[in-house]
């Protein structure tokens, strides 16, 4: 795989993020891409987001008046992304992540924050590459089975992140 720029953005002041997230979330997007076989070099943002400010950008772009774990704004369409004139860089789009909300879900689901972060991008970054799960059935199962597969080539199993 070619080089990948991911630009963080922390908007958010609720939640200290834990020492080495940018660095693994930067390893999670880079896995996703070596593992869907996307050989151009990439650029990605990833902002960090609290409750409110996630609730309002699903409010405003899909029309869903509550908060969510994380928003995927895609730039491309098809396999086809606009590129960075400067760079020569696919621009693959925004993963938009409420910590609150990630911080949440790692209690609820017993695993570290770190590793909620990192499925979290790893979720989202399949979205922008175009994997979608709405309709369910066999298009949820198949992105479900390259999280989990993309996230154990991590280190970040189900089974190997719980926290006792």
């Amino acid at each position: 795989m070619n080089k990948l720029k991911v630009i963080f953005s922390d908007r958010q002041k609720a939640v200290k993020l834990p020492s080495g997230t940018r660095l693994l979330l930067r390893r999670a997007c880079s896995a996703v891409l070596l593992y869907e076989h996307f050989d151009d070099p990439a650029e990605v943002n990833v902002s960090f987001v609290d409750d409110n400010q996630i609730w309002e950008l699903n409010r405003k772009f899909r029309k869903i008046d509550n908060s969510t774990d994380v928003l995927s704004f895609p730039l491309g369409e098809n396999g086809v992304y606009d590129t960075n004139p400067e760079t020569g860089a696919k621009m693959l789009g925004d993963v938009v992540i409420s910590v609150e909300h990630a911080v949440r879900q790692a209690e609820e689901f017993g695993h570290t924050l770190n590793r909620e972060l990192a499925f979290l991008t790893v979720h989202s970054m399949l979205h922008l590459l175009g994997y979608d799960h709405v309709n369910g059935g066999l298009e949820a199962l198949h992105m479900r089975e390259h999280e989990e597969a993309i996230l154990s080539g991590l280190g970040l199993s189900r089974d190997a992140t719980y926290v006792d």
